[in-house]
Order: structure tokens, then C-alpha cells, then sequence
């Protein structure tokens, strides 16, 4: 079994930190995303996007881990916004009930 992946590159401007994620965020992965949030969180900016374009799985572990950093952003004053959401993630997301707990903001979509 390959291990998973998770590339994160981090681009900063005045009012955002935008999170670009590739791979897979599951058990293996997502204490690494944990991490970065954290960092970013040390100086919150007023938004944090995670750009989930090029992310191809999702396990639980990762969708407890985005709920739990959109919680601490929250406290941070800042706000987790999650962008170009696949749609095997939404369908997962409506299934579980945890898309009403993050924000989401595809541009793709018409809603």
C-alpha cells in the first residue's frame, strides 16, 4: 500500500493565508495540516482558505480535522474557508452532516 501524500504550499497576502493542498488528507496526513493551520494561526489573519483542488481522498480523520481547525480559526478571529471542494467531498460533507460546520466557498458553484 502506497503511503499517502499531502502536499501544503502557503501563499500570504494582506488579508488571507491561502492554504494549497494536494493528496490526501486521512490519519496519516492530517496532524501535518494541523500543524501548518496552527502556524498560520500563531498570527491569524482575518481568513485562512484551504484550496482543496488537488486533494483526491478524505477519511474521517481528515474530516474531523477540518472541523476542528474551522473551531480554532473561529477562536483565533479568523475564518476557514474551504475552496474547490470536490464533489466526492461535498457528498461526504451532506452525508455526515458537516457541511453546515465549515465554510465553503466553491466558485464553480452556483448556490
Amino acid at each position: 500500500m502506497e503511503r499517502a501524500e499531502l502536499t501544503i504550499t502557503v501563499q500570504r497576502t494582506a488579508g488571507e493565508v491561502v492554504l494549497n493542498l494536494t493528496g490526501e488528507i486521512d490519519m496519516l496526513t492530517a496532524t501535518r495540516l494541523s500543524s501548518v493551520v496552527n502556524e498560520v494561526l500563531a498570527e491569524p489573519p482575518p481568513r485562512i482558505v484551504l484550496d482543496l483542488t488537488g486533494v483526491t481522498f478524505c477519511d474521517s480523520q481528515g474530516l474531523g480535522t477540518l472541523v476542528v481547525l474551522s473551531r480554532k480559526a473561529s477562536h483565533a478571529q479568523s475564518l476557514l474557508v474551504l475552496t474547490n471542494v470536490g464533489a466526492f467531498l461535498l457528498r461526504v460533507l451532506d452525508i455526515t452532516g458537516l457541511r453546515s460546520a465549515l465554510m465553503i466557498r466553491n466558485e464553480q458553484s452556483t448556490g
